[in-house]
């Protein structure tokens, strides 16, 4: 029997402008994807202000911070927290509502990330999400963990003009640089039960959760989705965001804080 041996792929990046890295996000070790000065695609660790790999330690400055995993779906999660479900007049679902976005939604740490123009309300939504360690189906929530590579940071970026007006949310949540990630990969122990998750824009804070107000935990999402379709290694899960979502403005910074990840940051463009 063949195993099944897949790890990240090289990402390909388009259409992003990269930005310096203005501040140290956390000092811990951490597992992190990054762009040398010469080009290669490296996965080595994040030390504050450095990062290094194969004996080779860069500073922030030199590198361009990838997403921590190349995936071929983001399996998202929508009215998670039962603040954010009351906030757009919903309830909590009897079981997870589930929409995908696509790897062409993907942007990194430092990255300033071009929104379509034109549009009234493109709204931040920051979110605890999942990286998958190993190929998984028909997994039980009892063994949901042994699948899990880590955690890091998400914006769900939402074009709210057009996810009103249809029912796949395409537009609305699929668009080119949606799902800003990073800047490391967490492993689960670092990662507390209750982690907090806020999200500043500008430095205001705009939303402040934690993992604990979850309405389905994170081995029950694995055991919902894993029943419908397979997550390869790398899959994200975007687990939902908490109260507070709102409109972005050209020029924004914003910043996704989770406990034991440390901060993704990312610019905002409108044309």
């Amino acid at each position: 029997m063949k195993l099944d041996t897949r790890v990240w792929k090289p990402l390909v990046v388009s259409e992003i402008e990269r930005t310096k890295h203005r501040r140290a996000v956390g000092s811990d070790v951490h597992t992190v994807r990054f762009r040398d000065p010469a080009g290669s695609i490296r996965q080595g660790e994040w030390h504050g202000e450095e990062v290094s790999f194969g004996g080779e330690t860069y500073d922030l400055e030199e590198v361009d911070v990838l997403p921590p995993s190349d995936p071929d779906k983001i399996v998202c999660i929508g009215r998670n927290y039962a603040d954010h479900a009351a906030e757009m007049d919903n309830e909590i679902p009897d079981r997870p509502l589930l929409f995908l976005k696509p790897p062409n939604t993907l942007a990194g740490h430092g990255d300033t990330v071009t929104l379509p123009a034109g549009k009234d309300q493109i709204d931040h939504e920051a979110e605890i999400a999942v990286v998958i360690g190993k190929q998984a189906r028909n997994v039980d929530s009892a063994d949901a963990m042994d699948y899990v590579a880590g955690f890091t940071c998400l914006n769900d970026l939402s074009n709210r003009d057009d996810q009103r007006k249809e029912k796949n949310w395409v537009r609305g949540k699929a668009f080119d640089n949606a799902a800003p990630m990073g800047p490391v990969l967490a492993s689960p122990d670092e990662v507390p039960a209750d982690a907090d998750i806020e999200l500043r824009v500008n430095g205001e804070t705009k939303q402040s959760s934690s993992r604990d107000h979850l309405a389905f935990p994170v081995p029950e999402l694995i055991e919902e989705i894993t029943t419908y379709l397979t997550l390869e290694p790398g899959d994200v899960i975007a687990t939902g965001t908490p109260a507070g979502v709102g409109p972005l403005s050209d020029g924004d910074t914003v910043e996704v804080e989770v406990e034991g990840v440390g901060v993704l940051e990312h610019d905002v463009r409108i044309p």
